[in-house]
């Protein structure tokens, strides 16, 4: 054998080619295959053998050709076998792919076959001699002609019918990498390679999980050929539900503990990240890819993105021609998903329709969670996107520069969404990736920094999120904070007050920190700016309050200590409990050097030392003696001397301008709150004590403070108003220096008083004689408050609003308690001469409603335990429960005839009161709702609700207001109170927020709120507004509200009557509420409502849109019969016929020239536009489904076709005339009403264009009308009628009566003739 390969060898290398060819003819096929095989095997001399064989044998001759074709039979399986060494099988093929070209067409058929065979077999293990087929293919594609079955093929035809034949078999899992890389060199048409690219997806499913890069990668290659939108989205679809079954998986997993995954999550998210990379960098080398794969994004809305295709648009943002495009989707995306969530919860209508919503949110967090699989290429996009969507959605400065939101507020706008969207991913990057937490820390003090102009409560607060869930890890990185410190005298007061709050927990572990904040704080101290001084009051006061010094009362008030749970550091070790001490002090010390500056300074250090007292109370002597002194200053000691103030030092003047330089009121709050918290402590602590020095010390102070107070009290019980220079002929106007210099005395002195009566009455005991003082001096303070509210009444400009009152709010809400609801028979008496003064009654619930309406505002109020929740929210649930009481328990005929007025203004307060803590309650305290009325105490006539759930008591509160507003329409209309119906509605709806839309309870307040609006028929117009906006808000929940707008137009238009004054409306009234004077506010209110239900029409069109060119795009799949309507179309269809019939009663009815017309004329042409977007979506459902047109979709057009429009071109003639007609009233009123309203009216119908608009809209209509009927084969123009809108019009019936007038008389003519020209220029 071995002769017989050298023979060859020798033969080929001597160039005896004539020998050669001999001495191979002498051998027979079956001796060569072994001479090959046995040379192949071996290794040696494989490549000489071969190309000895191939010089032996000339493609000429028959013989030749067979002897080649041979050769290669038997070397594509050989070096399939995997027996042969890798460079070996390389040579072969090579030297095979260099002769394919000689091989005869039907050869190379044959060859083809055996490949094709081989494939379908599943014999291409190995894949290396795939590399020859492209070249088989190439050759065939270039021959003439070959004999195919019984006929004959050109080889372009057989190379295509091989390729299908091939694509249409089963591939074996293995081969499928190879053929991939094969069919890159293999030349095909775009159907070809359509056809391959489905084949090799479908293939995606069969593979192992590890070989799905590779093939990624592969495809991504073959993609340069075309079929790229089809190759990304095979590839984003299969990982999409890869993902989708690995969720479906871990549900189910945790029910049914099973440890068995089809697939490891980790392995899952490591094959993820690597196909990301291979597709983004193919997107860096073919742009063609990148705006092939952005375009599929802009086409198809949000819906298609899945937690890969958001992961691989972050890893594409990286490059940077894509940046801009990449965030801008993805905002959009972010934005619109929340919007179309927020329109669907708002309304039953699509809820009924559409199933759930899937939300971008949460694929973007999945992101953040998928990321941690080593995804860094994802991450910089992640913290890009977040600061995106944070600095595009935080909030915006009001006008005229900043307004500081107050925080805490719950995000509810799909903006505040978005914002708190970016926060999170931010977060939780942060927490997850080391690598970025440096980036995020640096970028969020930086805008912290920066950003002075707009409110920055959102990076404050994610800023304290960070350091809550890492502080360690922020200690790390302590270096960018302290150099945000040296900026804290620039930034404005709750940027530094928010900054130095979240910082706090890291002060306590950090002395660098902490030292380095204290350097900054006293150079803030002395700088020039105001809020520099400020900043540093409020970062001392904050360090004061959290360095507790060792032996400090703990109170369980002040248990707000922020630890986290990774800060474990004992503050109170015996080293720091002395440290801290000498800290607090030398702190104490900086801060008495504040009392001599600004008022403002000062006031923050009188509102910041009660709560530094109640968390440090081992200072109290520091504190009490620098309030005593600086009070000392502005004390009369001389006991006979009246009034015990001197105001003079408590003012300073700058020229022509006079300053507040002491609040002297909050001074003496301060110190009055101070002494009573420490002499409550020390009751508590200890009631049988033993004097030591420290105590003795401290009594001294406190009794020399008491007497103080005792004496002050006398004192400014005896005072006059002309003691302060305050009397009744006193100036107040702000305008001149006097003025401003008695309007401080007074609120100072006011001030003063209140402190005086809280202090007093916690002193009183409930004693009869002590509340006769507090009762006196507060009569001071009413006649000082009266004289104040006369002068600044009748100033041109109102001085500033009342001032805020001192009284904490916990004192408030003792005191309303104790005069309504307290019937201790030992304090009977006492009480009730605070009871009998209604002024001192009033002035109580008074001040509760100014104290909520400021917790609403800013989330916190003045004095002690204003900045404090939990109190806060106790303190309500307090107030609540006695205003409650109040309001329902004393119905106004107890009181009498004398004091009716003013009964309904306390009534009228306690409501307001009560409204206002609802809504505060369901903006600042969300989840308390339920709490806060579990406390409200139930009147005893009532069974008392199950205290477990929620909805019934909540439901018993909203029976109880409905009880009183009941009461309120029985009376009649002469009694009826309209504000305090208003207030009743108002806390409804409130209330009715609560409810759950499913729940029995709200079907019962809509039935109730229907029937209220069916039978009250008083004329007052705020109160309908109330009530039809509380039944629409209720009804939207509940079910589309067409059918209503339809009842409540037909009574607008029997009520207002016909724009043709000859036609006799039936009278018909659904709804009470709409008479005369309420239907204009009624008319505009379901106007509104309309155009909400016009969006939801409108935003599902557009749904239905989008699906239909997604379809269209990616299979013809979608048939429709005409006979079955898809529900959202038939749905849609519905809406607009049941609003058209209401329209149409709308411009039959004569409204008043104005807003209700131009409103109106606005809506109907929005609803035309609508009607247009109907009828293009039509016109592409024919096109591309070649469906019937539906038959109520004919009825629709007809319906506005021969109903609405020609009553819209009535409307628009009556509307241009109304400027002349007091809107087809008769009688005399009317009509002057009518000449007064005319000339606004044509100046408004001058200015809008809604008229041209409407026609616009109407003949846009008809345009696309005609479109659509030829596409449909359905004749839609035979319901319209030409508009003469546009035409030139005389109006015989007015020519005629005008000769009439100018026959019968001359004068009269004669005035005309004087008047007309005035007339026209009016009209210009």
């Amino acid at each position: 054998m071995k002769t017989e390969v050298d023979k060859i060898v020798s033969l080929s290398d001597g160039d005896q080619t004539v020998e050669l060819q001999k001495y191979l003819s002498s051998l027979t096929d079956d001796q060569l295959i072994t001479v090959i095989t046995k040379s192949v095997l071996k290794g040696k001399n494989v490549g000489t053998t071969i190309k000895g064989i191939f010089k032996g044998s000339p493609s000429t001759s028959t013989e030749g050709s067979n002897r080649r074709l041979m050769l290669y039979q038997h070397c594509i399986p050989l070096c399939e076998s995997g027996d042969l060494q890798t460079e070996v099988a390389a040579d072969i093929i090579g030297l095979l792919m260099l002769e394919t070209h000689t091989l005869s067409g039907p050869s190379l058929a044959q060859l083809a076959s055996l490949f094709v065979e081989a494939i379908k077999m599943g014999k291409m293990g190995s894949g290396k001699s795939l590399e020859l087929f492209p070249t088989v293919l190439t050759a065939l594609a270039a021959c003439e002609a070959l004999s195919y079955g019984k006929g004959e093929l050109s080889g372009d035809e057989y190379k295509k019918q091989l390729i299908n034949s091939l694509c249409s078999s089963r591939w074996d899992p293995q081969c499928v990498i190879h053929l991939t890389t094969m069919f890159r060199d293999v030349p095909l048409s775009s159907e070809e390679l359509y056809f391959l690219v489905e084949k090799v997806l479908r293939m995606f499913s069969k593979l192992d999980l590890q070989e799905i890069p590779p093939l990624v990668y592969q495809l991504l290659l073959l993609s340069a050929k075309g079929c790229k939108k089809q190759v990304l989205d095979g590839i984003i679809c299969y990982f999409k539900e890869q993902d989708l079954r690995q969720e479906e998986e871990q549900k189910h997993g945790e029910s049914l503990d099973l440890e068995v995954q089809s697939i490891p999550e980790d392995q899952l998210r490591h094959v993820e990240g690597t196909a990301i990379l291979h597709i983004v960098f193919a997107i860096r080398l073919d742009h063609e890819l990148g705006r092939e794969f952005l375009k599929s994004f802009k086409v198809t809305s949000y819906g298609d993105l899945c937690p890969f295709s958001v992961a691989l648009l972050l890893s594409v943002s990286r490059i940077q021609r894509y940046e801009e495009q990449v965030f801008e989707l993805l905002k959009g995306a972010v934005i619109k998903s929340f919007k179309d969530e927020q329109l669907q919860q708002g309304s039953k209508f699509l809820q009924d329709l559409l199933l759930g919503h899937s939300g971008i949110a949460q694929m973007i967090l999945d992101t953040v969670k998928n990321s941690v699989f080593g995804w860094d290429h994802v991450t910089q996009g992640l913290v890009q996107l977040g600061f995106f969507l944070m600095d595009t959605f935080g909030p915006k400065p009001g006008p005229f520069g900043k307004i500081t939101e107050g925080s805490a507020t719950v995000a509810r706008t799909p903006t505040q969404l978005a914002c708190k969207l970016g926060g999170q991913v931010l977060l939780q990057g942060f927490k997850m990736h080391e690598p970025i937490r440096g980036e995020i820390l640096e970028q969020v003090l930086n805008r912290l920094v920066t950003k002075t102009a707009s409110p920055v409560n959102h990076y404050l607060d994610l800023f304290s999120d960070i350091v809550v869930s890492a502080p360690m890890i922020l200690l790390e990185s302590s270096t960018k904070v302290t150099e945000t410190f040296d900026h804290l005298s620039y930034l404005p007061l709750a940027t530094v007050q928010g900054l130095l709050k979240a910082v706090q927990p890291l002060l306590k572990v950090s002395m660098s920190l902490k030292d380095a904040l204290i350097l900054v704080l006293r150079k803030a101290m002395f700088s020039s700016q105001l809020d520099g001084r400020k900043s540093a009051v409020t970062g001392f006061l904050l360090l004061l309050k959290n360095f507790r010094v060792l032996g400090s009362l703990s109170s369980s008030q002040c248990s707000q200590a922020v630890s986290s749970s990774q800060v474990q550091v004992d503050v109170h070790s015996r080293y720091n409990s002395a440290a801290n001490e000498a800290f607090c002090l030398e702190i104490l010390s900086s801060l008495r050097r504040c009392l001599g500056q600004q008022a403002d300074v000062r006031l923050m250090l009188y509102e910041g030392f009660y709560d530094v007292l109640r968390r440090n109370s081992q200072l109290a002597s520091s504190i009490m003696q620098t309030l005593f002194s600086q009070l000392r200053r502005y004390y009369e000691p001389e006991q006979d001397l009246l009034p015990p103030v001197k105001l003079e030092p408590c003012i300073t003047a700058h020229g022509e301008q006079v300053y507040l330089q002491e609040p002297l009121a909050h001074l003496l709050s301060c110190t009055v709150h101070c002494l009573l918290w420490l002499q409550n402590m020390h009751r508590s602590a200890n009631p049988n004590a033993d004097d030591s020095d420290d105590d003795e010390e401290e009594e001294g102070y406190q009794s020399e403070l008491q007497t103080i107070l005792e004496s002050m009290t006398r004192r400014m019980m005896k005072s006059e108003l002309e003691d302060f220079e305050l009397d009744k002929s006193a100036e107040f106007s702000m305008g001149s220096s006097v003025g401003v210099k008695n309007n401080i005395y007074a609120v100072l002195v006011m001030g003063v008083y209140e402190v005086l009566m809280e202090y007093n009455f916690i002193k009183a005991n409930y004693s009869k004689s002590h509340f006769e003082e507090l009762i006196e001096l507060f009569t001071h303070y009413h006649k000082l408050s009266e004289i104040l509210k006369e002068k600044s009444g009748k100033g041109r400009v109102p001085s500033s609003k009342t001032p805020r009152s001192l009284l904490s709010l916990g004192f408030v809400s003792t005191l309303l308690t104790v005069l309504f609801r307290d019937s201790t028979q030992s304090r009977e008496d006492a009480l009730s001469v605070l009871r009998s003064s209604g002024e001192f009654v009033r002035y109580a619930v008074n001040v509760a409603v100014q104290k909520i309406q400021q917790l609403e505002e800013t989330g916190h109020t003045d004095g002690p335990d204003g900045q404090n929740a939990d109190k806060t929210f106790s303190f309500l649930c307090d107030m609540t429960s006695v205003l409650m009481w109040r309001y329902t328990n004393i119905p106004s005929v107890v009181e009498d005839a004398g004091k009716k007025e003013k009964r309904c203004s306390l009534s009228l307060l306690c409501l307001e009161g009560l409204l206002r803590i609802f809504t505060t309650c369901q903006q600042r305290y969300p989840d308390k709702m339920a709490q806060l009325l579990s406390t409200m105490e139930i009147s005893e006539d009532d069974a008392e609700p199950d205290d477990g759930n929620v909805t019934e008591i909540n439901f018993f509160y909203i029976r109880q207001f409905q009880r009183a507003l009941f009461t309120q329409l029985n009376r009649g209309e002469e009694e009826f109170n309209s504000k305090e119906a208003q207030l009743l509605v108002s806390i409804l709806s409130a209330l009715s927020r609560q409810l759950k839309p499913s729940s029995q309870q709200f079907v019962q307040m809509i039935t109730w709120t229907v029937k209220i609006c069916k039978e009250t028929s008083f004329e007052d117009s705020a109160f309908c507004k109330g009530l039809l906006s509380l039944l629409f808000n209720l009804h939207v929940l509940y079910k589309t509200p067409v059918s209503l707008f339809l009842d409540l137009c037909r009574d607008i238009h029997s009520q207002l009557g016909d724009i043709d004054q000859d036609v006799e409306v039936e009278k018909q009234s659904h709804f009470a509420i709409v008479n005369m004077k309420t239907a204009t506010t009624a008319t505009l209110l379901v106007l509104s409502q309309i155009d909400k239900v016009l969006d939801e029409v409108d935003w599902l069109i557009t749904r239905k849109k989008s699906q239909v060119a997604s379809e269209k795009s990616g299979s013809e799949e979608a048939t429709q019969t005409a006979g079955q309507q898809d529900p959202v179309e038939k749905a849609v269809t519905l809406q607009l016929g049941t609003l058209l019939t209401a329209l149409n009663e709308l411009v039959q009815t004569a409204l008043l020239p104005g807003t209700c017309t131009i409103t109106l004329l606005r809506e109907l042409s929005r609803t035309y536009t609508i009607l247009t977007t109907l009828v293009k979506y039509y016109i592409q459902v024919c096109a591309s489904q070649h469906g019937g047109l539906p038959a109520r979709v004919e009825k629709l057009v007809k319906l506005s076709g021969s109903h609405l429009t020609p009553q819209c071109y009535l409307f628009i003639t009556y509307a241009q005339n109304g400027e002349f007609c007091g809107g087809g009233a008769d009688d005399k009123k009317k009509k002057k009403r009518g000449e007064v309203n005319s000339a606004a009216s044509a100046k408004l119908l001058r200015d809008t264009k809604a008229i041209p608009n409407l026609i616009f809209s109407i003949e846009q209509y008809e345009k696309y009308l005609i479109t659509l009927s030829k596409k449909s084969k359905v004749n839609l123009m035979q319901y319209m009628k030409l508009s003469t809108s546009r035409d030139f019009r005389i109006n015989a019936a007015t020519l005629d009566a005008a000769l009439q007038e100018q026959d019968d008389s001359q004068e009269s003519q004669d005035a005309e003739e004087t008047q007309e020209p005035k007339q026209k220029k009016r009209k210009q």
